[in-house]
C-alpha cells in the first residue's frame, strides 16, 4: 500500500490514472497533454506500474497501458477504517462538549 500512496501523491500520476479510467491508451497518448518529455511520462508510468495501478502491454515498439483499480480499492478500505475512527472520536468529543455546561456548544444550543 505504501507504493500506492506514493504513486498517488503526484498530481501528474493522478492525472494519468484519470485518463486511463476512460480505457487503454498508448504511452504517447498519455503523454500528449503534459508539458514534459516522453521519457518523463514513462518514469511516471513506471511508478504507477510498480504500485500495481496500471498494467503495460507491449506490441512491437508500442507500449499500451490500462488501469488496474484493485489497489485503489485496498487503499479505500484503509481510508474508510480511519474515517470511521475519526467520525466516532469527533462525535464523542461533540457529545462531551455539549454535556459540559461551560462549553460554547452548550451556550449555542441555549441561544437557538
Amino acid at each position: 500500500m505504501d507504493r500506492v500512496f506514493h504513486a498517488l501523491a503526484d498530481p501528474t500520476r493522478r492525472a494519468l490514472l484519470e485518463r486511463l479510467a476512460a480505457g487503454e491508451r498508448k504511452v504517447g497518448e498519455l503523454a500528449a497533454p503534459f508539458a514534459m518529455s516522453l521519457a518523463a511520462v514513462s518514469k511516471h508510468v513506471r511508478v504507477l506500474e510498480q504500485a500495481g495501478l496500471l498494467e503495460r502491454r507491449i506490441e512491437g515498439r508500442t507500449h499500451y497501458c490500462r488501469l488496474r483499480p484493485e489497489p485503489l480499492a485496498e487503499a479505500e478500505q484503509w481510508l474508510n477504517f480511519y474515517e470511521g475512527f475519526w467520525d466516532a472520536r469527533l462525535n464523542a468529543l461533540e457529545a462531551a462538549l455539549k454535556a459540559d455546561p461551560g462549553s460554547e456548544l452548550t451556550k449555542e444550543g441555549q441561544d437557538g
